[in-house]
């Protein structure tokens, strides 16, 4: 992966409204031995400021690899609509995007899915069962080859 990038670590974005998952997610892939950089970003608008460098917060930089875990339930756009509106955008559609939520409702899975979402992961209820789940996901990154935005 690094060498592809020319040893620039692919930036995971984290797009939860929730602080505590949030948190959860960082200390996991940390505990995990994660050490690519983190983002958190609150909901749908400042995730698409972030990525269409709009706004007032952070802006996506040209060229650097980018990973979004995107929450589904957030306030205001919810995370279906803010991946339709990434994937339709020329630049975007190859964004990895791991769809990470509390719903397991078939109808958001198959939402999620053909609108281009790359995997969809339930966090479980279970502190144990979270932490594994992250874990398992923090070595998925750790090998995956992501496109440069």
């Amino acid at each position: 992966m690094n060498e592809e990038n020319n040893n620039v670590q692919v930036t995971i974005v984290i797009a939860e409204d929730d602080d505590g998952h949030a948190r959860l997610i960082a200390e996991h892939f940390e505990d995990a031995g994660v050490t690519n950089p983190l983002l958190r970003l609150k909901d749908g608008e400042e995730t698409l400021d972030f990525f269409f460098r709009s706004g007032a917060g952070p802006k996506a930089e040209p060229g650097r690899p980018y990973l979004l875990l995107l929450d589904i339930k957030m306030p205001g756009l919810d995370g279906i609509e803010v991946l339709r509106r990434l994937k339709a955008d020329e630049r975007l559609r190859k964004l990895p995007v791991i769809m990470l939520t509390t719903t397991d409702d078939p109808r958001d899975v198959d939402a999620c899915y053909a609108a281009g979402c790359n995997n969809y992961l339930t966090k479980p209820v279970a502190f144990d069962r979270f932490a594994e789940v992250i874990r398992r996901l923090g070595l998925f990154i750790s090998v995956v080859k992501v496109s440069k935005v």
